[in-house]
């Protein structure tokens, strides 16, 4: 790996929820919690073995299928696309949890496995009573996905939300870099993607630098945390991140702070690809100062202080009343534009 070992992500202790929410969450770059769920009794079960992992799964009955990404033996564990960028190297089945451990355990000792990796399954719906079970000490903000498979790597991407990935079995790599990295990460297709958001086209395990020469800069900024079972890792909104696991079988459990009820600041983004990317420079430029004065500007959330309280509309503080509104105004304008 050529990402720069030295740069590694800062570590704590596990942390209570007092903790968590003074010295964790508020932080702008990531942060590995050692032994944060070494107490899961998940954790316990995997520290017995493979076997002991997939009978501690088999007690939670009654799950729905999840869906599992199965790649053949030649894709080395990595989910991409195909050489073509016409297709993804790698097919979407409906499996339950439990009778993936069954399959993880019936190819542990194949030398060229298939690739196989439950993604983001939601515990409730698939292991109903684990997260009962297996609690962190603080709360996260939204509900406990699984993520179960055997050596495989997950393209560098961002999450919206501040991520706390927990590893449950296995060894997990993290290399992380931050948001300002995106010029260098050469991100493919923001509309074709992997699995939900754009991906980095370069595996940072075996960069083409010919190819991809700006990411020899984004490895001088890449943080790498490894983690054990029991470590938890805190990643902060649109921190890029691409994650190796480790082994035969492997889960992490992750949480992502719920935040299905605002509204995306992609979505902002694609739209002004549509209406002000390509305009003329002056423009551009033009427009430039509207976002500073309404968005980006330090006295953004100021821009109506002079306009009485009722008539200030989109423009007044943040509320739900606000936001529908903004919802309907946005609609609005598209329509008339479509």
């Amino acid at each position: 790996m050529i990402a720069p070992t030295d740069r590694r992500v800062i570590e704590r202790e596990a942390v209570d929820a007092h903790e968590f929410a003074e010295g964790i969450a508020t932080r702008s770059a990531p942060v590995v919690l050692r032994g944060q769920v070494a107490a899961w009794p998940a954790v316990a079960a995997g520290r017995g073995g493979h076997r002991a992992l997939a009978d501690y799964v088999a007690r939670f009955a009654g799950g729905a299928p999840a869906e599992t990404l199965v790649g053949p033996p030649e894709i080395g564990g990595r989910f991409f696309y195909r050489d073509d960028m016409r297709g993804l190297n790698f097919k979407r089945e409906q499996i339950p949890l439990r009778r993936l451990m069954v399959e993880l355990l019936r190819i542990a000792d194949q030398s060229a496995p298939p690739a196989l990796y439950a993604n983001a399954a939601t515990a409730d719906e698939h292991l109903p009573g684990w997260a009962e079970e297996n609690r962190l000490a603080f709360d996260p903000g939204g509900p406990a996905r699984l993520w179960v498979g055997n050596a495989t790597q997950v393209a560098t991407h961002y999450d919206r939300s501040p991520n706390i990935a927990c590893v449950v079995a296995g060894k997990r790599r993290f290399t992380l870099f931050p948001p300002d990295q995106i010029a260098n990460l050469y991100i493919g297709p923001i509309d074709r993607t992997i699995a939900g958001p754009p991906a980095s086209m370069v595996d940072p395990d075996a960069p083409d630098l010919t190819r991809y020469p700006r990411f020899s800069d984004a490895l001088k900024h890449a943080q790498v945390a490894e983690l054990e079972p029991g470590d938890a890792l805190f990643i902060p909104s649109l921190w890029w991140h691409h994650v190796r696991a480790f082994g035969a079988i492997n889960v992490l459990v992750n949480y992502w702070r719920d935040d299905a009820e605002l509204p995306s600041p992609f979505v902002a983004l694609v739209h002004a690809m549509m209406s002000v990317r390509d305009l003329p420079h002056a423009e551009k430029t033009a427009w430039r100062s509207w976002f500073d004065h309404y968005v980006f500007g330090a006295n953004a959330d100021r821009a109506a202080d002079h306009l009485p309280d009722f008539i200030r509309g989109v423009l007044g503080p943040p509320s739900a009343e606000r936001t529908k509104q903004l919802r309907a105004y946005v609609m609005g304008s598209l329509h008339q534009e479509g």
